[in-house]
C-alpha cells in the first residue's frame, strides 16, 4: 500500500524565510489494519494484492490520448511513425515548442555524463540557431590520457624520435618557439571499445592473413625446391639446411595459430606553439597507403572547447577522437567514446536535424558539454574519479541541467560522496540533476543510485506509449494506452522515499558514434527516459531564462511533479512511474504562476517514536510485524534554500502556513495544519493551486504468512495480457533458507516472455535480489530455486514483458507454486583455525524434514598483504580542484606478491570494494604489472580475475579524495590478492560424528534426515596438511564453500558440490606454519682444519670481493675505481676463480662502452683467465663419478664443484657473445637476402665450421664445442649463443625455433633481449608485416612506463 501525505501551502505569502530555520515537527499516527484489499480468488482461497489509495495532484485532470501518447485505434502515417522514433508528444514537448519556438533550448547548457559524445555524430553539430552544439568534450576517467612528460628536441632535418620508438617528422609551418616536443605514444585499442576493436581486428586480421600466406607460401616453396634438388640427404650440413628450411614454415604455422592483434600504436606529440597547446598524431600504423597517416600530416588539434576541432584516426575506424592537454603538457588526454550510450542519450535531449525536424531531440536549442565517466578500461563502467570531475566540469562551465544514464543498486540510499558534491552542485550552483532510475525492476525496491535513490535528483522511469510500440519497436497490434516498461525501476527506496519521481518516453531511435557505421539506433531504458525528461526540463529552463524567471532545482522540480499526468489508475502505480508522464506545457505554465513564490525545498526527516533508528524520507512498512500495530511517527520538516539566497530578502521573511492532508485516512492519521515561521509573520489562506509542496510516502505491505505443513504457497489461475504484473508478499517463515518454485503456464498459442523477481530487505545491504527471464514457447512448467532469508518479507513479481503476446488475444494461464526448505545451522560462517581439532555444526530443520547431506571445499588461496610503499601527492590539474577550490589529493600504495605458477588470481580491499556511490571515499583504481612494467590487470571496485603467469608482480592502488586526514589513515592498507585453486587442488573437507573423527579416521558422517524440531550435530574436519595446495604460505587463508541441504530434484550428484546446493555458505581455513624440517640443523660440522688465520685471511678475500661486485659503473669515475680495484685484487689473488668471474661480471655490465670492439676483447680476457685458472681435467674428472648425498662433506664439496662448473660455462658463454659481436662489427651486418639464402648454400662445410670460410682456426666453434661439454647449450641460460650459432651459419630459421623454445621454457619475466634478437632475426629474414607485428607486440612487453591512472 503506497499512502502519500501531501502539503499544501493555502497561503500567498511575501515572507521568505530562512535555511536556519528552527526545526517544526508534526506527528503521524499509523494505524493498525486488518487488510489492505482482498480479492476473491477461484475454489474459495484468498489472496493479499497491493493496493493504494490514489495520490491527490493539483491541476492534472484525467489524461487525454495527447496528454501520454495513448491511442486506442490508430495507424501511423509517414510523419507519426518518424515522430515515433524520437518521441516528443507524450511529455507534450511538440506542442510547446511550436507554440513557444525560441523555447526550444536555446541559452541551456546540458552535461552529459556518460560514455561520451560523439561531436561527430548526425544531429550534433549546431543549435537550432546556429550556435556550436557542443562546447566541450571531456575524458573524466583518465582513460585516455597519455605520458607526455618526456621532452625531446628536433634534428636539423626535422625529425623527432617518438616514444614509441619511431622517427616522427614535424611540419615545418608549425610554429614552436621553445623547440621543445612532448612526446607519447597509445596502443589505439585502449581508446575503442571492443565492438568497433572486434570490428578492425576481423579487417586487419584478413589483410595480415593475405601477406602472411605468401610468406608461408614461398617458404613452402623453398622448401620443395631443395628436396627435389636433394632426393637423397645424408650430409649432416645437408640436413640442417632442410631443418632450417622446415623451422622456417613451421615457426611460420605457428605465428598464425598464435595471432593475437594487440592494434596498432599510435605516436603523439604535443608542443606550445607561443599561445596554445597543440597535439598532432601519428597514425600510420593504422593506414593502408604507407602515406598516410604521417605526423607531419596531421592537422594539429587544441582543447577542444577552444576551437572545437576534432580528428579522426583513419578511415578504416571512422573513429572520432578529441584532445585536451593538461599539466603544462605533461598529460595529454585522447577523448574517444567508450560506448554509443552517451551519443545516443545526447540526441535524445538536443539532437538538431534542419532537414529532419520530427527526429530532432527534446530541446534542439540547447547546447551540451560531454563529461565522460564511462572508463574503456572498465568496458564503460563509471568510476570515482570519472563522476567526481565530472561534476567540477559541470559546475565550471556553469551547466543548467545534468543528466546522467548512469547507475547501480545502493546498500545505503542518499549517502555517499558522491552524494554531497551532488548535494552541494544543485544547493549551492542552482544545477538540476536529472538521472534514470534503473532498468530492474518490475519487483519494488530497485530503483539504483544515484538516480532513484537521492532526494537532490530527479530520478525517471521509463514509459512506452502505443505509437512509440507501433513505431520504434515495430509492434504489430501496440498496446491500448500507455504504460511503465516492464523493466523500468520501482520505488520506494529502503528508507521509503518515493523513488521515482516522474517519467518520461523510454525508447529512441536517436545519433550514434559514427564508428559504429549507422546514423542511428533505437535503445530503450531509463537511460533513454532520462535524457527525454532532461530536454523537457531545458525547455522550460529556455523559457524561464527568457522570461526573466529564477531558476531553481526546487521550483522546476515541484512544478513537474505537481504537472504529471498519472499513468495507471492503482495508486501502487506512483512506485513505478513516480507522480506520472510529465508534462512541459503544464509544468510550464505552473512556473510563471508561482514566479513570485520562494525557491525552497522542504527537508523530510522522519523518526520512529520511541526508537532511535536512523531518520528516514518516508514510511516504508514492509515486514508482518509492522502491521499488528498501531505506530507513531515523528516528522520533521525543515525549509532549505539555495546557498546563496539572501538572509535579509529570502531567509528572513519567510513564512508558510502548511495544509496537511492524507490520501487514506482510515490509515494515516496527520495534523491539519503546520506553521512553518521564523518571525511570526502573518498569513492568508489562499493559493490552494500549487498543489502539493512536499510529499511524505507511506507504503505499507501485509505480506500473507505460511501456514501450510510442509510449507507451500500455491497461486493459482493468474491470468496475464502484455504489460501485466502480479505482485504476492509472503512472509518467508522462520527457518527457510531456500525455495523451490515451480510456474506453470498454459492457454496460449505463441511464445511468451516473463520476468520473474523475488525481493527482500535487509538492513545495511542491498536488496537481496533473484529474477529470471523465463520464456515458454508453448505450455510447459519451469523450476526455479533461490536463497531466502527467513522472518522477512519476499515480494514475488511476475510480469509477462509488456510487448511479449501482443497480437494474440488471448490471456495466459500461470500457477505458481513455491516450497519452502531450510536447515537452521549454529555458524552461518565456519573458521577453521589451523589446529587439527574440527568444528561442530549444529543443524536444525524448522519447517519439514530435510535430507542433511553437508558438503565443503576450499577451492581459493586468500594471501594478505601490507604496501611496501605509499605516496601522497596534490594533483596537479585543474580538472581535479573542486568547485569549493580544495585540490584533490592522490594516495599511490605499492604491494608486491609472487606466484610460483601461473594462476588466476583477484585482488580483495574489503573497505572500498563493491561500493561507488554509496561509500565517503572518493575513488580507487589498481593496476598490476610486472617487472618490465606490462600491465596485466586494471580495476577498481569491481576488481576482476585475472590470468597471471609465474613470476613476481607490483599492485599499485591509486586513492583519491581531499581530506588528506583520510589518505593518511590508509597508508598501512591491508589488501587481499585472491587466487584459484584448480579443480585438481581444491581441498574436500569430510564431516565425523565424533571429535576424534580427522585423528582416529573412524565416524565418517555423510548423510542423515532432520526431523523438525530435532536438532542433530556433527563435526566438519580440517584439511590433511598433505593435501593443501603447493606454494601456500603461513598465514594464507584458503576460502571455500560449505553446504547442507540438497535440492528435493536436484539427483545424487547436487550434494557433492556446495556451489550446487541451494545454499551455501563461506568456510575458511587459516593455514597454519609449516612442520619443522626435522632434518634442518641435524649433525653438528666438523671441526675445522683450517688456523684462525688462514678463516681470517678468507674472510677479508671474500669481504673485499663482495664490495667489488657492489661498485657501480654507471659514470667514468665509478668505472675508474672499479677498474683500480679490480685490478689491485687481480693482482693479490690471481688465480683465484670467483674473483675472476666477478671482474668478468663487472665488464660484462658495462654496456655503454664507446669503443664496443675494445670492450669485447676486455671481456674475452677476462673470460680467458677465468677458464684458466679452472683445471678442467679435475672437474671433469670430478662429474664423471657419483658423490654419497648422505655425506656432508661430500655434498660441500659438490656444491662447491657445480659452483666451479657455472663460472667455467659463465666465462664460455660470454666469450662466445663477445667472439660472434666482434666478427659481426668487422665484417658487418649481411645483407637480408643473402641472410636467408645463406643456408642452403656451402654444403660441403662440415659441422665443425663456420660460415665465412677462412683458413684461421674458428675460435667461436672452438668456444662453442667447449661450452658444450660443461652444460645443456639448449637451456634458456646459455640457448642464446646457440641461436648466434645458427645465425652465424645462415640457419635463420633454425635460429629462430631455438629463440623461442627459450622464451617459452623461461619461467622468468620476459627478457626484452630475447624478443629483441627474435626481431633482428625476423628482420633479416625479410618477414616485414611480422616485424610490424612483433615491434607493436614489444611496446606491449617492455613498455617504457607505466600508464597513468
Amino acid at each position: 500500500m503506497q499512502n502519500p501525505i501531501w502539503a499544501t501551502n493555502p497561503s500567498k505569502s511575501p515572507f521568505w524565510g530562512p535555511t536556519f530555520l528552527d526545526r517544526h515537527c508534526s506527528k503521524l499516527i499509523i494505524q493498525s489494519t486488518r487488510r489492505l484489499s482482498r480479492r476473491r480468488k477461484k475454489g474459495g482461497e484468498r489472496e493479499w494484492a497491493l493496493r493504494a489509495m490514489p495520490c491527490s495532484s493539483i491541476n492534472t485532470t484525467s489524461s487525454s490520448t495527447d496528454d501520454n501518447g495513448a491511442l486506442r485505434a490508430f495507424k501511423l502515417s509517414e510523419s507519426t511513425f518518424l515522430a515515433s522514433l524520437m518521441p516528443k508528444k507524450e511529455i507534450a514537448a511538440d506542442r510547446f515548442v511550436e507554440a513557444h519556438p525560441e523555447y526550444d533550448g536555446r541559452g541551456v547548457v546540458i552535461a552529459i555524463f556518460d560514455s561520451g559524445v560523439d561531436p561527430a555524430a548526425a544531429g550534433l553539430q549546431v543549435t537550432s540557431d546556429g550556435k556550436p552544439k557542443i562546447l566541450d568534450v571531456l575524458d573524466c576517467t583518465g582513460s585516455g590520457d597519455i605520458d607526455t612528460s618526456t621532452v625531446v628536441k628536433a634534428d636539423s632535418d626535422g625529425c623527432l624520435h617518438g616514444a614509441s620508438g619511431a622517427t616522427l617528422v614535424v611540419n615545418s609551418s608549425w610554429k614552436n618557439p621553445s623547440g621543445e616536443w612532448h612526446v607519447g605514444y597509445k596502443l589505439v585499442y585502449e581508446l575503442f571499445t571492443d565492438t568497433l576493436t572486434s570490428r578492425l581486428k576481423k579487417e586487419r586480421r584478413k589483410k595480415w592473413d593475405e601477406k602472411h600466406q605468401e610468406v608461408i607460401a614461398e617458404a613452402v616453396k623453398n622448401l620443395d625446391e631443395f628436396d627435389q634438388k636433394h632426393i637423397k640427404v645424408e650430409d649432416a650440413q645437408l640436413k640442417r639446411a632442410r631443418e632450417d628450411l622446415q623451422n622456417r614454415v613451421d615457426f611460420l604455422q605457428k605465428q598464425a595459430e598464435s595471432y593475437d592483434d594487440k592494434g596498432p600504436i599510435i605516436d603523439a606529440v604535443v608542443w606550445n606553439d607561443g599561445e596554445l597547446w597543440r597535439v598532432a598524431l601519428d597514425t600510420q600504423s593504422l593506414e593502408d597507403d604507407p602515406g598516410c597517416g604521417k605526423l607531419a600530416d596531421f592537422v594539429p588539434l587544441t582543447n577542444y572547447r577552444i576551437e572545437r576541432k576534432f580528428g579522426v584516426f583513419s578511415k578504416l575506424d571512422a573513429c572520432s577522437c578529441v584532445v585536451n592537454v593538461y599539466d603544462q603538457g605533461n598529460i595529454l588526454s585522447i577523448v574517444t567514446d567508450s560506448s554509443p550510450h552517451g551519443t545516443h542519450v545526447a540526441g535524445i535531449a538536443t539532437a538538431f536535424h534542419p532537414k529532419e525536424p520530427l527526429l530532432n531531440g527534446v530541446a534542439p536549442g540547447a547546447q551540451i558539454i560531454s563529461c565522460k565517466i564511462g572508463d574503456s578500461r572498465l568496458g564503460s563502467m563509471e568510476t570515482g574519479t570519472g563522476l567526481t570531475r565530472a561534476l567540477i566540469a559541470a559546475v565550471e562551465h556553469k551547466c543548467d541541467l545534468i543528466n546522467m544514464s548512469y547507475g547501480e543498486p545502493t546498500m545505503l540510499p542518499d549517502y555517499g560522496r558522491f552524494v554531497d558534491l551532488v548535494n552541494e552542485a544543485v544547493n549551492k550552483h542552482h544545477l538540476i540533476f536529472v538521472s534514470s532510475a534503473g532498468n530492474s525492476g518490475p519487483a519494488l525496491s530497485t530503483v539504483g543510485a544515484p538516480g532513484g535513490t537521492t532526494s537532490s535528483i530527479i530520478g525517471v522511469g521509463a514509459y512506452v506509449s502505443p505509437a512509440m510500440a507501433a513505431g520504434a519497436h515495430c509492434v504489430v497490434e501496440p498496446p491500448s494506452e500507455g504504460l511503465e516498461y516492464t523493466w523500468s525501476s520501482r520505488g520506494p527506496t529502503v528508507d521509503g522515499d518515493l523513488g521515482v519521481c516522474i517519467s518520461a518516453p523510454g525508447g529512441a531511435v536517436a545519433p550514434v558514434p559514427t564508428w559504429t557505421l549507422q546514423r542511428r539506433m533505437l535503445m530503450n531504458g531509463t537511460s533513454m527516459s532520462s535524457p527525454s525528461a532532461c530536454g523537457g526540463i531545458a525547455l522550460l529552463i529556455s523559457a524561464m531564462k527568457a522570461e526573466g524567471i529564477p531558476v531553481s532545482p526546487y521550483s522546476v522540480r515541484r512544478a513537474l511533479e505537481n504537472t504529471s499526468v498519472p499513468v495507471g489508475g492503482l495508486p501502487e502505480d506512483k512506485l513505478s512511474t513516480g507522480q506520472g508522464l510529465m508534462q512541459v506545457d503544464k509544468a510550464h505554465g505552473y512556473i510563471q504562476k508561482s514566479r513570485d513564490f520562494p525557491n525552497v525545498w522542504y527537508q523530510i526527516k522522519i523518526n520512529e517514536a520511541g526508537k532511535s533508528t536512523s531518520t528516514s524520507r518516508g514510511i516504508y512498512l514492509r515486514e508482518a510485524s509492522r502491521c499488528h500495530q498501531s505506530t507513531e511517527w515523528t516528522v520533521q520538516v525543515e525549509p532549505k534554500f539555495h546557498d546563496d539566497a539572501s538572509n535579509l530578502e529570502q531567509l528572513v521573511p519567510f513564512e508558510e502556513c502548511i495544509e496537511l492532508h492524507s490520501t487514506e485516512r482510515a490509515i494515516v492519521r496527520a495534523p491539519e495544519y503546520l506553521l512553518l515561521t521564523h518571525n511570526g509573520r502573518s498569513f492568508k489562506l489562499q493559493s490552494t493551486w500549487r498543489g502539493p509542496l512536499f510529499r511524505i510516502p507511506i507504503t505499507i505491505t501485509k505480506p500473507m504468512a505460511v501456514k501450510n505443513q510442509p510449507p507451500i504457497v500455491s497461486f493459482s489461475g493468474m491470468t496475464f495480457l502484455p504489460g501485466h504484473i502480479e505482485r504476492k508478499y509472503i512472509e518467508v517463515p522462520l527457518g527457510a533458507s531456500w525455495v523451490e518454485a515451480t510456474m506453470r503456464t498454459s492457454g496460449f498459442d505463441t511464445c511468451r516472455r516473463f520476468f520473474v523477481d523475488t525481493l527482500q530487505i535487509s538492513p545495511l545491504q542491498r536488496p537481496i535480489k533473484w529474477e529470471r527471464v523465463a520464456t515458454f514457447s508453448s505450455p510447459t512448467a519451469k523450476n526455479f530455486t533461490f536463497a531466502v532469508e527467513g522472518g522477512r518479507t519476499m515480494e514475488l513479481a511476475i510480469a509477462q514483458f509488456w510487448s511479449s503476446g501482443i497480437g494474440s488475444h488471448g490471456a495466459t494461464n500461470v500457477d505458481f507454486e513455491i516450497v519452502f526448505h531450510g536447515i537452521n545451522i549454529n555458524k552461518e560462517e565456519v573458521v577453521l583455525d589451523g589446529s587439527e581439532a574440527p568444528i561442530r555444526i549444529d543443524a536444525k530443520a524448522l519447517l519439514s524434514s530435510e535430507k542433511l547431506a553437508p558438503a565443503a571445499v576450499l577451492n581459493k588461496v586468500r594471501i594478505p598483504y601490507r604496501p611496501i610503499e605509499a605516496k601522497l601527492r596534490a594533483l596537479p590539474t585543474d580538472r581535479d580542484k573542486l568547485p569549493s577550490g580544495k585540490q584533490i589529493l592522490a594516495l599511490t600504495l605499492t604491494y608486491k606478491f609472487k606466484l610460483e605458477d601461473g594462476a588466476e588470481i583477484k585482488p580483495q580491499i574489503p573497505l572500498l570494494n563493491n561500493r561507488i556511490y554509496d561509500t565517503k571515499f572518493e575513488s580507487q583504481f589498481y593496476m598490476i604489472s610486472d617487472a618490465n612494467k606490462r600491465v596485466y590487470a586494471i580495476g577498481d571496485v569491481y576488481p576482476n580475475s585475472s590470468k597471471l603467469p609465474k613470476g613476481e608482480y607490483n599492485l599499485l592502488l591509486h586513492l583519491r579524495h581531499d581530506n588528506v586526514l583520510f589518505l593518511e589513515k590508509m597508508k598501512q592498507l591491508v589488501l587481499f590478492i585472491e587466487r584459484n585453486v584448480e579443480d585438481k587442488e581444491a581441498v574436500r573437507l569430510s564431516f565425523f560424528s565424533q571429535p576424534d573423527g580427522p585423528i582416529m579416521g573412524n565416524g565418517a558422517f555423510k548423510s542423515s534426515v532432520l526431523v523438525p524440531g530435532v536438532k542433530e550435530s556433527f563435526y566438519v574436519g580440517p584439511p590433511n596438511k598433505d593435501k593443501l595446495p603447493k606454494n601456500i604460505s603461513e598465514g594464507s587463508v584458503l576460502l571455500g564453500a560449505i553446504s547442507y541441504g540438497v535440492l528435493s530434484f536436484g539427483g545424487e550428484e547436487g550434494g557433492k558440490n556446495p556451489k550446487k546446493n541451494p545454499v551455501s555458505y563461506q568456510i575458511s581455513y587459516l593455514v597454519p606454519p609449516n612442520k619443522v624440517d626435522e632434518e634442518k640443523g641435524k649433525g653438528s660440522s666438523q671441526s675445522c682444519t683450517k688456523s684462525v688465520s688462514e678463516r681470517l685471511e678468507e674472510e677479508v678475500r671474500d669481504a673485499k670481493i663482495k664490495i667489488l661486485g657492489s661498485l657501480k659503473h654507471g659514470t667514468d669515475e665509478e668505472r675508474s675505481e672499479w677498474r683500480k680495484l679490480a685490478a689491485s685484487l687481480k693482482s693479490e689473488y690471481p688465480k683465484y676463480t670467483p674473483l675472476l668471474a666477478k671482474i668478468l661480471e663487472g665488464l660484462v655490465s658495462e654496456s655503454n662502452a664507446e669503443d664496443k670492439i675494445c670492450h669485447d676483447e676486455e671481456v674475452i680476457d677476462a673470460a680467458n683467465e677465468v677458464v684458466c685458472s679452472i683445471d678442467r681435467d679435475e672437474l671433469a674428472k670430478y662429474f664423471s663419478l657419483k658423490s654419497d648425498p648422505e655425506d656432508e662433506e661430500a655434498e660441500k664439496m659438490k656444491k662447491k664443484m657445480e659452483t666451479t662448473r657455472d663460472q667455467l660455462a659463465e666465462a664460455l658463454y660470454q666469450k662466445g657473445l663477445a667472439l660472434a659481436e666482434i666478427e659481426s662489427l668487422k665484417q658487418g651486418e649481411k645483407a637480408p637476402e643473402a641472410a636467408a639464402a645463406e643456408g642452403t648454400k656451402d654444403v660441403d662445410k662440415t659441422d665443425d665450421q663456420s660460415a665465412p670460410e677462412s683458413t684461421q682456426p674458428d675460435l667461436f666453434e672452438e668456444n662453442f664445442k667447449e661450452l658444450k661439454k660443461w652444460v645443456d647449450i639448449k637451456s634458456s641460460k646459455y640457448g642464446t649463443l646457440w641461436v648466434v650459432r645458427e645465425r652465424r651459419c645462415g640457419r635463420l630459421g633454425t635460429a629462430l625455433k631455438v629463440l623461442i623454445d627459450m622464451i617459452q621454457d623461461n619461467g622468468e619475466p620476459p627478457k626484452k633481449k630475447l624478443y629483441e634478437l627474435k626481431l633482428s632475426l625476423i628482420d633479416e629474414i625479410g618477414w616485414a608485416h611480422l616485424a610490424s607485428y612483433e615491434r607493436q607486440w614489444m611496446l606491449v612487453r617492455f613498455p617504457p612506463s607505466l600508464p597513468l591512472f
